[in-house]
């Protein structure tokens, strides 16, 4: 059988199956569009938290006296 999408085999701990397969019957899904959906999201959170970081360095480093305004920024096109 060949698919359009990879495979991915994981293995889960009796509980955490149990939590995801209650999700996919609370949602009308398959265990492997929970499990996907669910992923998706981990994802998500790690870029957000990693976007967060990287705002914060440069936060830190804001110099307002040596920032430009946006008038300034436009003018140079």
């Amino acid at each position: 059988m060949s698919t359009k999408n990879p495979r991915l085999n994981v293995v889960l701990e009796p509980s955490l199956y149990t939590a995801v397969r209650n999700l996919a019957k609370r949602d009308g899904t398959s265990l492997s569009l929970k499990a996907r959906d669910l992923i998706r999201e981990a994802l998500e959170y790690c870029e957000d938290a990693y976007w967060a970081k990287e705002a914060n360095k440069r936060e830190a480093a804001f110099n307002k006296k040596t920032a430009l305004s946006h008038k300034q920024v436009w003018a140079k096109q």
